[in-house]
């Protein structure tokens, strides 16, 4: 492990993160706060900066050396993130100045802000861009900018895009960063507009285009998009939808692909989930005397299924069949390859398939069952990881729970909490329902959340994997 190249990659992170705080910075000249942001780009930027020039300009990574700058990265930069928030003073700790960073990397979207439309409007803005920037991931980011540098990135792209399998649309993984980045800004611009044209202000359109494009949920009222008309709330539904997509099947569509999405095996079964969830809540809330309103339940179901977390109704009154069925929904999540967490829908469906044969064996112990996925056979090295990542998922999850547990909450509270950090959800129930805040659970809370936040989004091996004292070692492994 050369820490030295390591340094010097997240140096160019930091610098890049220090850029992204321009704009909110431009807003903070308006409201008196331009000392404060100038600090933030300050400390950020010359700490960055810093760290780049004085490490080595020739950088060779090999495999443990990509993960570190993945996990390390991530830590660096929603450090960097929660200045704004402390110099600023809006923010009530640092731990929940860190809550609000890590939650919007993450493209969590929950927050410690009681009433969104207090904060300032520079806040608010960073926010968004906190999650846009999250969203594709930063490291997708710096994938695509270190080769125009002289800097390969394929080590980091398959640190930060884990799954079954990563669908290469070009050889070279940086111009496969570019062409998702590309996709990306192209739907958010198309969002942003439609938003304008639907009568959202300027700022609230660019705003909630990147939140919804992230899948991360924050927005510039306390109401969430409960504050827009129904047009409004059904082109962001669509638009959660494409987000919580492989964003590779995006691409194939724009290059001439026709319909993609229907021949993936993944996206069948992420869209006949949505469909039957939306259908079975706006039953049940229907029957229970809520109102016969389909856009209410769908709005609500996409947005836990794809991770995004916008709210326009508090479903934690709805009925337990309801409550539970959204917290299935937040533990299976969006499509590998989106900007959506949760276990994702390939593996959830690997793992549904796989028991259905273990069920079939035991009436025919002699017959051999291959788990297939859009009818390719899933090799056994692939299932065993998908069947120890949900090991590893359930049991962080449950560790998350019985430790909010200890700090007071109660079993609801704890529960879905711990799930709604991990899957980037946002909103869960009891104490953090879609009507509250994060803001009351305490900073021992806070510091739990932020850290289940960022196992979630790095899907638990990358930061894990940097406990092990063998990945620091010259004989830890295989480079």
């Amino acid at each position: 492990m050369n820490i030295r190249e390591v340094l010097h990659l997240i140096g160019a992170l930091l610098v890049w993160t220090a850029v992204a705080m321009v704009p909110s910075t431009v807003f903070g000249f308006t409201e008196g706060l331009a000392v404060h942001w100038l600090l933030s780009v300050f400390v950020t930027g010359s700490v960055g900066a810093v760290m780049w020039y004085v490490t080595p300009s020739e950088v060779s990574i090999n495999r443990r050396e990509g993960i570190a700058i993945v996990g390390l990265g991530w830590l660096a930069v929603v450090t960097a993130g929660c200045l704004p928030f402390i110099f600023t003073g809006v923010a009530p700790t640092i731990a929940g100045a860190l809550f609000e960073s890590v939650s919007g990397f993450t493209t969590t979207g929950a927050t410690v802000f009681p009433i969104i439309e207090e904060l300032p409007r520079s806040i608010m803005l960073w926010r968004s861009v906190s999650h846009w920037v999250g969203g594709m991931g930063i490291i997708v980011l710096g994938v695509a900018i270190l080769p125009l540098i002289g800097m390969g990135g394929a080590q980091l792209f398959r640190a930060e895009v884990p799954g079954i399998a990563t669908d290469k649309l070009k050889p070279r993984v940086a111009t496969t960063a570019r062409l998702l980045w590309g996709v990306y800004a192209l739907l958010t611009v198309v969002l942003g507009i439609i938003y304008l044209l639907l009568g959202m202000s300027p700022f609230d359109a660019a705003n909630h285009a990147m939140s919804a494009l992230a899948t991360g949920g924050f927005s510039t009222h306390t109401a969430s998009l409960g504050e827009y008309s129904a047009a409004i709330q059904w082109v962001t539904i669509v638009f959660m939808l494409i987000a919580g997509t492989s964003f590779t099947l995006h691409y194939k569509f724009l290059t001439g692909k026709w319909f993609p999405w229907f021949k993936d095996a993944e996206w069948r079964w992420y869209a006949g989930l949505a469909l039957a969830a939306s259908v079975a809540v706006f039953m049940a809330i229907g029957l229970a005397g809520d109102g016969w309103i389909f856009r209410r339940a769908t709005f609500n179901v996409v947005a836990i299924l794809t991770t995004t977390g916008f709210v326009t109704a508090d479903f934690g009154a709805w009925p337990a069949f309801c409550q539970i069925l959204l917290l299935g929904l937040m533990f299976i999540g969006a499509m590998g390859g989106s900007t959506g967490g949760g276990f994702k829908t390939a593996r959830a469906v690997v793992v549904l398939k796989h028991a259905v044969s273990e069920v079939k064996k035991v009436l025919h112990p002699r017959a051999i069952f291959v788990t297939k996925l859009g009818g390719v056979p899933i090799r056994s090295e692939i299932l065993a990881n998908v069947l120890g990542f949900l090991a590893l998922y359930v049991a962080t999850h449950a560790i998350g729970s019985l430790v909010l547990a200890a700090l007071g909450h109660d079993l609801l509270t704890s529960v879905s909490a711990s799930l709604a950090a991990m899957s980037s959800i946002g909103p869960g129930l009891g104490e953090v329902g879609p009507a509250s805040h994060y803001g009351g659970m305490g900073s021992p809370s806070h510091y739990v959340l932020s850290a289940l936040m960022l196992l979630g989004r790095l899907e638990l091996y990358t930061l894990l994997v940097l406990l092990i004292p063998g990945m620091w070692t010259r004989w830890g492994g295989d480079s």
